[in-house]
């Protein structure tokens, strides 16, 4: 008969306790102890699987024995998922998407699964009825025979199911809410958690089946759970956006095939998510006149160059102590390039406010965005407008110098297309890049007080 005991373990990092205490002393938060009955294991019941689609020993390989398969990737039919996953899906991985209720991971999720031809594909669905989901499907416009849903949170049972219908993809919604025979504490606690995500681990790499994971996040923005669930998956996927605006944006945090910078645009409408193949024209306001405090940046978000558009206001303090705020934008950052505005360059903005804003509702930690930002609150301070186009991209310097960007061939090519006629960079980028390749005016400037006089003179 199993031995059981019963130990403390916190909600939050994982850490175990023999007794309650107040503070974790691994990760610091607050009352995030609960206790959990633990069971040991039987030898006969090792896993929740009766069958192993793997009965080979593993035994140790010469790295030159190793033989490489070419296991082509799996096609999603959406082309912002497959560069988010560096290509499309690989076999035999495991993802993990995480967001904020309400985002839109079901929906991104079931749109994966109907517009996927010829591939069978299981949803578990451990929070919504099948009836939810079916009417969700409607209101797409999309129903194919080869998806499958389950409502069920057994993974014993789940197993039984996948072994029946032999699912090409699995997708499991969320893996907060399943539970398992061999762990005796409640569904989203660490242990079921950790416990859970490590059975679909070993069946995706043994039965080679693709598996995503749907995840909820705590207050902090992290997704709940253990952080060991984070080191088990192959790629953790965070869908972002502002329920107050229609775009959501799908960034990757690891991923061991592709690259981890890359970016993915949606558009949230009435019949599900709609891919933004431009996303620079969202992000760019259409402005019937003229006004200050507007700057048009040019960034890259991954591989994919955008043309973002930054809002500064700047106006006199009217109770003595000035205000920041940043919407989009680090705010260290921002109260960093006015020091420097205020102390290389001599300009008195120490008893103004000034906000700032990322049109669109993104969030940008590229550092070319820096020119824009500074001629946009320049702009602002002496209420004369920017011309409309004009662009920016280069890096501001503690001395006020401007700085270097990467990349920048792929800026301009990108404001070129869009129709901009000048663009300014750093005279340090000018190694590489000849103004007779391109039909855009280059102007390349080492200094913000060359940008301010060549702006406003």
């Amino acid at each position: 008969m199993a031995k059981t005991k019963s130990v403390f373990i916190c909600q939050n990092c994982g850490a175990q306790s023999p007794k309650w205490v107040g503070r974790c002393s691994s990760c610091g938060e607050w009352n995030s102890f609960v206790e959990e009955v633990i069971t040991k294991k039987d030898k006969k019941r090792a896993s929740v699987r009766t069958e192993s689609t793997n009965d080979t020993i593993a035994k140790p390989l010469s790295l030159t024995e190793i033989e490489t398969e070419n296991l082509p990737r799996i096609s999603t039919n959406n082309n912002e998922l497959d560069r988010v996953l560096g290509g499309g899906i690989v076999p035999g991985s495991l993802v993990l998407i995480g967001g904020e209720p309400g985002i839109g991971k079901s929906t991104l999720m079931l749109q994966i699964a109907v517009s996927l031809p010829g591939k069978k594909v299981l949803y578990i669905s451990g929070e919504e009825s099948p009836q939810q989901i079916k009417m969700r499907a409607q209101r797409m416009g999309k129903e194919t025979a080869d998806t499958f849903l389950l409502a069920e949170t057994s993974l014993d049972t789940i197993f039984k199911h996948i072994k029946n219908v032999a699912p090409d993809i699995l997708i499991v919604d969320s893996i907060q809410t399943l539970h398992t025979s061999l762990i005796e504490s409640a569904p989203g606690s660490v242990s079921q958690v950790r416990e859970c995500t490590a059975e679909l681990l070993r069946f995706a790499k043994e039965s080679n089946i693709p598996v995503f994971l749907i995840g909820h996040i705590n207050k902090e923005g992290h997704i709940a759970g253990p952080k060991i669930l984070e080191h088990m998956v192959d790629s953790v996927l965070q869908f972002e956006g502002d329920r107050n605006h229609i775009y959501r944006l799908l960034r990757s945090v690891k991923n061991r095939f592709g690259s981890t910078n890359e970016l993915g645009i949606y558009e949230m409408e009435g019949s599900g998510l709609r891919e933004v193949r431009n996303p620079s024209e969202i992000f760019i306001g259409n402005r019937d006149q003229s006004l200050s405090g507007t700057a048009i940046a040019a960034t890259m978000e991954g591989l994919r160059p955008m043309m973002i558009e930054t809002q500064a206001l700047v106006s006199t303090a009217a109770y003595g102590t000035p205000q920041r705020s940043a919407t989009g934008f680090d705010l260290r950052r921002l109260s960093m390039l006015l020091a420097v505005l205020e102390k290389r360059c001599g300009f008195k903005l120490a008893s103004k406010d000034v906000f700032l804003n990322i049109a669109g509702g993104i969030k940008v930690d590229d550092p070319a965005i820096d020119l824009a930002l500074v001629c946009s609150v320049l702009s602002s301070n002496a209420d004369m407008p920017i011309s409309a186009n004009y662009c920016f991209a280069a890096e501001v310097g503690l001395s006020g110098e401007i700085r270097p960007v990467t990349r920048c061939d792929q800026r301009i090519s990108e404001a070129e297309k869009l129709g901009f006629e000048k663009i300014y960079i750093s005279s340090y980028n000018k190694k590489g890049i000849d103004q007779k390749d391109y039909d855009i005016k280059i102007k390349m400037v080492k200094q913000i007080g060359e940008v301010f006089a060549d702006l406003f003179g």
